[in-house]
């Protein structure tokens, strides 16, 4: 399982541990979210994101 962070603000988006507030289950990769999926903390798409 990766990490992949914002690379506006530094939101870490964990993949072992999903994103509970967002209702992402725990184990659910980047590549598998919603191709809509923003950061929550600034709202940038997918494309601002790198692996970390």
């Amino acid at each position: 399982m990766k990490k992949y962070i914002c690379n506006v603000c530094g939101y870490i988006y964990d993949e072992a541990a999903g994103d509970a507030d967002l209702g992402i289950a725990p184990g659910t990769k980047f590549e598998d979210l919603p191709d809509d999926f923003v950061c929550p903390v600034c709202g940038v798409g997918k494309d601002d994101f790198s692996a970390e």
